[in-house]
């Protein structure tokens, strides 16, 4: 069996596993199960059906992300960065995994989880990731940091994600160490959002100025 075959079994086996586990769980749950975490600790709880749309997630994303490289413009460049994009379906597929046994979890034993630190740490991780990937991405419309400047310029887009690659790394094993230290979880959230604001800010207006300075060294 070609590689290709063994990498969509696996990130199948992925997807469709949180929807079995759901089936097998479901008519043991109670009547409402946690849908969504406060930053002060409380907890709003939805009908359990709603857990059919999350374990449900990771199929749906496994089907759009076959489409989106067959659909973007760019998508000779997909085969640029294939096993890294094949890498980031698999953590998706665990992600979106790992948040339905949550659910799943807190459903039978309420409290058992600090869900806000876990899914905190897991959102660190999946920066680190994402910081390794992005110098590997080429031009494309829908991974990336995609402005009007890096998608004019692939030397803006390379230069604007090697700075990306090393802000999202740098970010990721931050938030994994906020998930790990004493603060409390609402001023947790407030500096997660700060750094998030702070990962998406830079490299937008970094793009903007290589693509100035490009420019302005061309005489336009």
């Amino acid at each position: 069996m070609n590689k290709n075959k063994w990498i969509n079994i696996v990130t199948w086996g992925l997807a469709l596993l949180p929807l079995a586990v759901t089936a097998l769980l479901y008519t043991r749950l109670p009547a409402t199960i946690p849908g969504q975490w406060h930053p002060d600790g409380t907890v709003r709880y939805d009908p359990k059906w709603n857990i059919w749309m999350i374990a449900g997630m990771g199929p749906f994303l496994a089907v759009l992300f076959v489409l989106l490289p067959k659909i973007d413009p760019r998508r000779t460049n997909y085969r640029k960065f294939g096993e890294y994009y094949d890498a980031f379906v698999m953590v998706m597929m665990v992600f979106c995994g790992t948040m339905t046994g949550i659910i799943l979890s807190e459903s039978f034993y309420p409290g058992r989880i600090s869900v806000g630190r876990v899914t905190t740490a897991m959102v660190g991780l999946l920066f680190v990731f994402l910081g390794n990937m992005m110098p590997k991405m080429k031009n494309n419309f829908f991974m990336g940091i995609r402005t009007p400047w890096t998608l004019s310029d692939p030397d803006v887009w390379n230069r604007t994600h090697r700075l990306g690659g090393i802000l999202w790394f740098a970010g990721g094993l931050l938030t994994v160490a906020l998930a790990l230290c004493g603060i409390s979880e609402t001023l947790m959230f407030v500096l997660l959002m700060v750094l998030v604001a702070v990962l998406a800010l830079v490299p937008t207006v970094y793009s903007y100025l290589c693509f100035r300075a490009k420019g302005q060294a061309n005489g336009e």
